[in-house]
């Protein structure tokens, strides 16, 4: 098949795909803040919270994505409620006020830190404006959200809560041509694990490493990718991302929401400073 013959689009998300548990904390009493809502697996995230009855305050610099993810939580019926705030993450401000404006909603308990952008470059030939950039959002971020949610999340009347980091594989080993990627993402577990030392148990950390997952910024990334190594993208797509892999698909966005359904839940109270790698077999074996 041509590569113009390549359905590279994101899947549409579904209703029946997403995993719903019953859970005490699943009520609209109970906030969730998910950055990077405006589209691709925050959107995911943030609809598959509001499927499962939270109030989900959606958090990103895209105000028309915001907008379009609502809808598809209206169009869900959701159990929850969906609130979109327009957020520059490079902004301790915009993060501060993102913080505290949840927390006026209900019980701030759940943060899911998923906002990501990527850069494919060598590294001396990387523009240190884009390594800044992808790092202030990828990991500075995180951690200033961290800091403004946890007084919140220990002030409810129990200190249960979650503060769950987006990472990858990226997160476990390194490839050519995403150092600053890279870099952002073996950062984010060391402040997962410092959350968790920090929680006193109830309060948890907890990160999602997956593969390559079908989203917008996935797709960019092939087109990338093929450039910068001057190979068509059914290469990039079966030799460079899926050949190590055992299972030969990109996981969807839904199916990367549902980690996160499942690490905020009571089902998961021992998942404490660890990480949720599905990664199809990327990591853990090699020809």
């Amino acid at each position: 098949m041509a590569d113009s013959e390549l359905d590279l689009s994101a899947p549409e998300l579904a209703p029946e795909d997403v995993l719903r548990i019953d859970d005490p904390y699943y009520t609209t009493d109970t906030i969730a803040i998910v950055t990077g809502a405006a589209s691709g697996i925050g959107r995911a995230t943030a609809v598959a919270l509001a499927a499962n009855g939270l109030t989900v305050v959606g958090a990103d610099i895209d105000e028309d994505g915001l907008a379009e993810t609502a809808d598809i939580v209206t169009e869900f019926e959701a159990d929850g409620r969906f609130l979109s705030k327009q957020t520059d993450l490079t902004d301790d401000g915009d993060v501060e006020a993102v913080v505290e404006a949840a927390a006026e909603e209900g019980d701030l308990r759940f943060v899911a830190n998923i906002a990501g952008m990527q850069h494919i470059a060598s590294i001396p030939e990387f523009p240190m404006e884009k390594y800044d950039l992808l790092t202030d959002i990828m990991l500075r971020s995180p951690f200033k959200m961290a800091g403004a949610a946890m007084p919140h999340i220990r002030e409810t009347d129990d200190c249960v809560g979650a503060i769950a980091n987006m990472s990858s594989v990226h997160g476990h080993y390194a490839t050519k041509d995403k150092a600053a990627y890279i870099t952002a993402k073996h950062g984010i577990t060391g402040l997962t694990r410092a959350i968790a030392a920090e929680g006193e148990g109830t309060l948890r950390g907890f990160s999602v490493s997956v593969g390559y997952v079908l989203t917008p910024l996935m797709v960019d990334q092939i087109e990338d990718t093929a450039e910068e190594r001057g190979i068509s993208k059914r290469e990039v797509i079966e030799d460079v991302m899926l050949g190590q892999a055992r299972t030969k698909e990109m996981m969807s966005p839904m199916e990367v929401a549902n980690l996160f359904v499942f690490g905020f839940s009571t089902h998961a109270k021992h998942l404490n400073g660890g990480d949720l790698l599905f990664d199809g077999g990327y990591t853990h074996t090699y020809e």
